[in-house]
């Protein structure tokens, strides 16, 4: 006999949505978490919390448009899903429907759906992934980047109030420190879950907790959904399904998510029969910096630049064109590893860092986290602020110099590899400065630059003024080593339209469904070979409400 209608492991965005879209459905439901309650929401809760919306009333007000025919053809080509996906057919064909699903989703009912339970927006939509390939190719051809007022915690906060309630209701059950280890299969069906209960654990959000284990149980279900998201925090198994094509991942990379996104239960459920695809689509990120005070292993964050910077190897030389600083990040990465380097360069002035740099996360932003107006403001000042700020004055990764020849002999120092050219390195820097210089110029990412600027958002708050690198009152001259910070998976489980679970043959696994990261946003894989940002706190909720509708 089921001790639930549904289990759903683990309690994230993904999770918590399911699980309370189902309470409210009328299900039983039991979701089930490794960590403490203080870890509540996962990888979301740390998250800068923006979301891919087209077409909303924020893009109108700022003169952007945009439609869901513009936003699926970026989709397409960033996805570069294999032929006859749109046929329905071949390895995409799942991710292709999905991805078709999710633009109408993101073209009004995503927004409806969140500002009805109260999530509101930074009017300030911002301008992710440019590409800047030919149409037709990968990025966003307007600014879809849209900033959750509160960040990560504000997109929880109506799932935790739900989650809650269901609970008083006595539709839903949460328990944590359950770690599944298995999971029950019944004449081809998954029926249940292996769990071992772990001893309590005061563990702080996000930080490691213990593992021993105070007894092992089984729960039955009609029905499993896992949400237990990617791979990111296991290095061993992010480099192993690096592919090769891409050259090789560094020995010593950063973790954008807390350890226990260790891709355990993937595995659990390839061993009860379950298909997992495009295990080598990733999405990492080349601009991560170490944190000085770590919440978890190797904990990193990531530098979300403006595009002024200049982008160099680690001899050096200039990225090629469009790899330029939020153009494309996996392009640029595959760049880097391609060359067999463990780490990269932004080489800009304090001027362009003041005005371009952000990180990532809801920690890193305090002001849009707190809702804090008086402190928002501040970003407009001509100085850094917060975090920036404190990274700039204290990490160790920061070089600064008066001169690029005095920056060169910095960079070098950093490293203890004498790779930097200082001559060319003071060349390429007067390069570029005559090419912002003249007004026009042929460069491309000068060109680009200065389109940006068209743009009001990019001219109030994120592109600096085209001025050379050079100029004394914009000094002194900046260099940031930069490494690759680990993040998402985007191949997983491979479902159907409705979040059921298939077996490698193509056919149903009954039982068992899978939502957000763990099914690769959707399909095992959504997204093809690139994101477009926006799109994975916007995935999970996706995921959750197509098998809530299933299992309903």
């Amino acid at each position: 006999m089921a001790d639930t209608d549904v289990i759903v492991i683990g309690a994230g965005l993904s999770g918590l949505a399911t699980a309370t879209e189902l309470a409210r459905r009328g299900r039983r439901v039991t979701l089930l978490d490794t960590e403490p309650e203080a870890s509540l929401g996962g990888q979301a809760w740390w998250s800068f919390g923006g979301l891919f919306l087209v077409g909303s009333p924020e893009q109108r007000r700022l003169g952007v448009h945009d439609d869901a025919n513009l936003a699926l053809t970026d989709w397409l080509g960033s996805a570069q899903f294999a032929p006859g996906a749109e046929r329905g057919e071949g390895p995409d064909r799942h991710g292709y429907a999905w991805a078709e699903r999710f633009v109408e989703f993101a073209s009004g009912p995503l927004r409806d759906w969140l500002h009805g339970m109260g999530v509101r927006w930074f009017p300030l939509v911002q301008w992710a992934e440019r590409g800047g390939h030919l149409a037709g190719g990968h990025g966003n051809s307007v600014p879809r980047f849209h900033i959750t007022w509160g960040t990560g915690p504000a997109i929880l906060t109506p799932f935790v109030a739900a989650a809650h309630e269901a609970n008083r209701a006595g539709t839903l059950r949460v328990l944590f420190r359950h770690r599944v280890v298995g999971l029950v299969t019944t004449d081809g069906a998954v029926t249940g879950v292996r769990v071992e209960v772990l001893t309590p654990d005061d563990a702080p959000r996000g930080t490691p907790s213990s593992r021993a284990v105070v007894r092992e149980v089984e729960l039955a279900a009609d029905a499993v959904v896992i949400a237990s998201g990617g791979i990111g925090a296991n290095h061993d198994l992010v480099r192993a399904c690096w592919p090769a094509t891409a050259g090789q991942l560094p020995d010593a990379m950063l973790s954008g998510v807390p350890d226990s996104t260790d891709g355990e239960l993937l595995a659990r459920a390839v061993a009860a029969g379950a298909d997992l695809v495009h295990s080598d689509r990733m999405w990492h990120y080349p601009e991560g910096i170490a944190m000085a005070d770590p919440v978890w292993s190797h904990h990193g964050v990531r530098i979300l630049p403006g595009p002024s910077s200049l982008w160099l190897d680690a001899d050096g030389g200039r990225l090629p064109a469009p790899l330029f600083p939020g153009f494309d990040s996996l392009g640029a990465l595959r760049h880097i590893t391609g060359r067999g380097d463990s780490y990269s360069w932004f080489v800009l002035n304090r001027a362009i860092m003041e005005a371009e740099f952000a990180l990532s996360g809801s920690d890193q932003n305090p002001d849009l986290t707190g809702k804090d107006v008086r402190l928002l403001l501040s970003r407009v000042l001509p100085r850094a602020v917060g975090p920036v700020a404190r990274f700039a004055e204290t990490s160790p990764d920061f070089v600064w110099a008066p001169t690029p020849r005095a920056l060169a002999a910095g960079m070098n120092a950093l490293t203890g590899e004498d790779r930097v050219d200082a001559d060319a390195l003071e060349r390429l820097v007067a390069l570029r400065d005559a090419q912002v210089s003249s007004g026009l110029g042929k460069d491309p990412q000068v060109v680009a630059t200065a389109r940006a600027r068209e743009y009001l958002v990019d001219r109030a708050i994120r592109v600096s003024p085209p001025r050379p690198m050079t100029t004394p009152d914009d000094g002194p001259l900046l260099a940031v080593r930069l490494r690759v910070l680990t993040r998402k998976t985007l191949g997983g489980l491979h479902t159907d339209t409705d979040a059921r679970v298939l077996r490698p043959d193509g056919s149903v696994l009954p039982g068992l469904y899978a939502v957000g990261e763990a099914a690769g946003f959707g399909g095992g894989g959504i997204h093809g070979e690139r994101a477009l940002e926006g799109t994975f706190l916007a995935g999970c909720l996706f995921t959750a409400r197509a098998a809530a509708a299933a299992l309903a």
